[in-house]
């Protein structure tokens, strides 16, 4: 499927018009995800989502563990109880938004030119509409597979999926059962090759609650204030620079880019690479490459009991940690005490969201399948494995034993680092083409890999 034969009167039609039409229609429905339990809304966009998918003749089930906070899910059985079952799963929530950064109205869900525009457009509603789509194509005219074929659009996986995939999988682990997945975020082209998410960093959100002394604000000489040591504390994670660490998912990746060969040698040398992405002239895949040989320290949230006259005594600093693969708890607390040093012992550590990092395997036959769903339409590309860098809600499906990718497939003409900056960022936009092409890529693969 093309750009071109998707148009009726120059708007998108057929199965591109239905996914576009369904994206728009998630967008405005605002499910933002700020982490608190009252936030997300869910139940508007499976609400949507049931009702697009209700003339298909299979049950489609939604769970509720808190008000509001709906997931859904639809499962076509297949003939075989013994086959593999395949999933494809994408979230219903998006990320809060500072309309100021934004050239348009982010829940509007406008289509400009060959464009739709609005939070979640990136992350991950386009995906979620495709899945939604091609899982109704489907059922409606596809064959009976051997095998199961499950959608799966998850509530709250912004914020860890305690509402959405993490309390489904504790309370009703049969409702999403499935032995390989499909989710966000692969299938941007960089050269010759399509990247397929196969890993995903760990996470390990820290709550730092520095310590001071409370005092009146007009005297603040030799005043022990927490927030101004939380500041030395924030600029010393910000400082801070671990070691690389690059494995054989690192030389894969570095051996997909398109780049000189002198380029490609010092990003494979240790010694080299931080420099090297220090003065890379493309500031997002020098940040993207950063992160898969790093763990990384982000200072995200402070809070605390604050008034203009009042020295606070507490101030909590939220911080996004990000584990490479391989590294435990005790790791990621050698890094903390490496980076803080002595203000460490005025700080209490609480981590209230860890995942170590996992993988799934490359020789499986859904990666074939893959393979030649991408050569329907790009006959000389190949995909290559990539670590997430991310958190997404694959890592529970691989703690579950399920083959779990980050997949899709976009528009050639798309730039990664472009689409990158776009995730949780203003302008959020996708085009038409890669509506089409991600539509028409589910069908293929799971049409490959059931059939």
């Amino acid at each position: 499927m093309t750009l071109e034969d998707s148009r009726v009167n120059g708007a998108p039609a057929g199965l591109t018009g239905d996914t576009a039409d369904l994206l728009q229609q998630m967008i405005r429905n605002e499910c933002v995800n700020d982490g608190t339990k009252a936030s997300g809304h869910e139940f508007r966009n499976a609400q949507t989502l049931a009702a697009y998918l209700g003339d298909t003749g299979f049950d489609v089930a939604r769970f509720e563990p808190a008000p509001g906070r709906e997931s859904l899910v639809a499962r076509i059985e297949g003939t075989d109880p013994s086959a593999p079952a395949l999933c494809l799963m994408g979230h219903i929530d998006v990320v809060p938004v500072d309309p100021a950064g934004w050239t348009r109205d982010p829940f509007a869900g406008e289509r400009v030119g060959d464009e739709i525009w609005g939070r979640g457009a990136v992350d991950m509603l386009n995906l979620t509409a495709s899945m939604a789509v091609a899982f109704r194509q489907l059922a409606l005219h596809g064959p009976r597979f051997a095998g199961d074929l499950v959608f799966f659009a998850a509530a709250d996986e912004e914020s860890g999926g305690e509402h959405g995939i993490r309390w489904l999988a504790k309370n009703e682990p049969d409702a999403i059962r499935a032995d390989y997945v499909l989710t966000e975020n692969g299938g941007l082209h960089n050269g010759a090759h399509v990247g397929v998410k196969v890993a995903e960093k760990g996470v390990a959100w820290h709550r730092l609650r520095v310590r001071g002394t409370a005092g009146h604000g007009a005297r603040p000489w030799r005043a022990d204030n927490a927030l101004a040591r939380a500041a030395q504390i924030i600029q010393r994670l910000t400082d801070y620079r671990p070691a690389p660490r690059l494995d054989d998912l690192w030389r894969l990746k570095v051996a997909t880019l398109d780049v000189p060969d002198d380029l490609r040698a010092a990003l494979l040398d240790p010694a080299r690479l931080d420099d090297c992405l220090g003065t890379m002239p493309n500031k997002n895949l020098a940040a993207y490459l950063h992160a898969c040989t790093h763990t990384t320290f982000s200072c995200n949230v402070v809070s605390g009991p604050m008034k203009t006259n009042v020295i606070p005594g507490t101030v909590d600093l939220d911080v996004d940690v990000r584990s490479l693969p391989g590294e435990d708890a005790d790791e990621v607390r050698a890094h903390l005490v490496a980076a803080l040093g002595d203000l460490l012992d005025d700080v209490d550590v609480d981590i209230f969201l860890h995942q170590p990092a996992n993988a799934s395997p490359t020789a499986t036959p859904l990666w074939d399948s893959l393979q030649r769903a991408v050569n329907q339409r790009f006959p000389a590309s190949r995909i290559g494995p990539e670590l997430a860098v991310g958190l997404t809600d694959a890592r529970i499906y691989r703690d579950l034993g399920a083959v779990a990718y980050g997949a899709g497939l976009f528009s050639p003409t798309l730039d990664p680092s472009d689409y990158a900056r776009r995730f949780h960022g203003d302008d959020e936009r996708i085009d038409l083409e890669s509506l089409a092409l991600s539509t028409r890529f589910w069908i293929d693969v799971v049409s490959d890999f059931l059939g």
